[in-house]
């Protein structure tokens, strides 16, 4: 055998053993069809910009777009149960459900008086808490710039992924449960537990922390003291990522193309939070690279797929074939 032969050969097992290589991801299944026109919207509603979705214990999936009113509840059939939240929002962003049932949202840019916030409600539309302060940009303790999203552990801690590029944050913070500041880690930068838009934010079982770390193309992976423990490229270049209960993580990329994070494509990857073993891959349908399928992904308790459109603006539903 050639040396030539050997080096190709043991450049393919790495790929396969890592569970993220180019030739690795070209062969996954797709395990997925879509189910088209799920989420029903009466009359005088409709999809704006739709950036994220969440699932709470009832089954229902909560949704957060940008067009009144921002947040929206849907029953399994699709039908909406409840809206509010019409004139709160700057930019709609990340959404999450707390084990309560409480509906955790992100304001990400701020005018007039707005935005710059997180915001916790009850799931009757009750606002419980407000981090941040409305319409300031910064950097302290008690303000953001460009808050993505927000994580709750199970002891009620809040963490915020803090900054969407540019001249904004980069950053995590972490609040105790009524809302005081316990600490931040992170700045601008690609080195380890340095961030370029920390898009979405997910906690696995052990309480670990992952970060879609979008401008580096790459997840990371951090303690709750903000100790950093590793880090993955093969999930993509991560706009959303959502941990299920059984730790299988989901990764949904918006971005990836021949000049932007080559070799790999948009999509939703699926594989293991516990290793990071890819193992399956959900194709973006769309041709038009102005266009993707979503920035935001979630999971209900049957494994069904929710995918928040921001470009194709929908709310993308897929189920097992």
């Amino acid at each position: 055998m050639s040396l030539r032969v050997k080096f190709i050969l043991v450049i393919l097992l790495v790929g396969i053993l890592a569970g993220g290589g180019v030739y690795a991801q070209a062969n996954l299944p797709n395990p997925y069809r879509p189910v088209e026109n799920w989420a029903q919207l009466p009359s005088g509603i409709q999809w704006g910009q739709v950036i994220s979705a969440d699932p709470d214990s009832h089954g229902n999936i909560w949704v957060f777009h940008r067009s009144d009113p921002a947040i929206l509840e849907f029953d399994p059939s699709g039908k909406l149960l409840k809206s509010f939240g019409a004139g709160m929002f700057v930019q709609a962003h990340g959404l999450t459900i707390d084990r309560a049932g409480n509906i955790w949202v992100t304001d990400a840019q701020g005018k007039d008086g707005k935005g710059q916030q997180v915001f916790k409600f009850s799931p009757a539309g009750e606002i419980l808490m407000k981090l941040g302060k409305a319409g300031v940009a910064g950097s302290g303790e008690d303000t953001f710039n460009g808050p993505c999203d927000v994580a709750v552990a199970p002891n009620g801690d809040i963490f915020v992924a803090d900054g969407h590029g540019g001249e904004t944050n980069a950053r995590i913070v972490r609040f105790s449960k009524d809302g005081k500041f316990v600490k931040a880690w992170g700045k601008k930068g690609s080195g380890p537990g340095e961030f370029d838009t920390p898009h979405s934010i997910a906690m696995d079982s052990k309480g670990r922390l992952f970060v879609a770390d979008r401008g580096n193309n790459r997840i990371q992976i951090f303690d709750q003291d903000g100790k950093f423990i590793d880090q993955w490229k093969q999930f993509g270049r991560p706009s959303g990522i959502f941990i299920s209960k059984d730790d299988t993580l989901y990764s949904v990329d918006s971005q990836s193309d021949e000049k932007t994070n080559p070799g790999f494509k948009r999509g939703i990857r699926i594989g293991s939070a516990k290793d990071g073993v890819v193992k399956a891959f959900v194709p973006d349908p769309s041709s038009d690279p102005q266009i993707a399928l979503a920035e935001g992904v979630s999971v209900d308790a049957k494994g069904d797929i929710y995918a928040a459109g921001v470009s194709s603006m929908a709310l993308h539903k897929f189920v097992k074939k």
